[in-house]
């Protein structure tokens, strides 16, 4: 017997559309709730995500080898993208190097195992499922609502913050591995909010 139900809408009681990034206190306060918690695993996570600018896939998939070089962990990194398949190079910084080390030296990785290996036995690493669960952590121990960040967060709030500073295009784009600048453009959402700003700062 069939069902006459209409099947519920997936996005019924979600906010549809882009992930706000994080702002810079956000970021500052996530941090420090992580190193308050020794959360090793996920400051190094937290870190790497908003530096590398990576989508979720990508990032669950890196290996110990493509951020260090025997015990060094690299100033910049690069790996082809599974969407596109294309490499895309981006910088870890001191804190993140600081911290993917702490991490790696913690869980007693080598080369070859996945950076964030899973805790369950059918996943060789972290699923983005679950990456997408540990962002909602992430966000919710700040008082920021779960349901309006995700993990495009994460790869959106740095070039945000670089292109807000620079205004140079072409360069977030690099960064972002897209390969035209009007899916850059669409994906930071700047046309909207450049012609916000303009229009505040015009006068009547």
């Amino acid at each position: 017997m069939e069902s006459n139900l209409t099947p519920e809408p997936w996005n019924k009681g979600k906010l549809v559309g882009q992930k706000p990034p994080l702002k810079p206190k956000d970021i500052w306060a996530i941090r420090i709730h992580l190193q308050n918690e020794h959360r090793v695993r996920d400051l190094a996570m937290f870190n790497l995500a908003i530096d590398s600018k990576l989508r979720g896939c990508d990032l669950v998939n890196l290996h110990v080898r493509d951020v260090a070089h025997g015990n060094q962990i690299l100033p910049r990194a690069m790996v082809v993208q599974r969407k596109t398949q294309r490499p895309v190079q981006f910088e870890l910084t001191e804190p993140t190097r600081s911290a993917v080390s702490a991490w790696i030296e913690m869980a007693n990785l080598r080369p070859e195992h996945y950076l964030f290996p899973s805790r369950l036995a059918k996943s060789p690493h972290v699923s983005t499922r679950q990456y997408a669960r540990i962002v909602h952590q992430w966000v919710a121990a700040i008082g920021l609502d779960p349901a309006v960040y995700g993990t495009h967060t994460m790869r959106r709030t740095k070039a945000t913050l670089i292109y807000k500073r620079t205004k140079n295009l072409r360069a977030v784009q690099i960064l972002l591995g897209h390969t035209k600048l009007e899916s850059t453009v669409r994906y930071l959402g700047i046309e909207v909010d450049d012609a916000l700003e303009i229009s505040e700062q015009t006068e009547i």
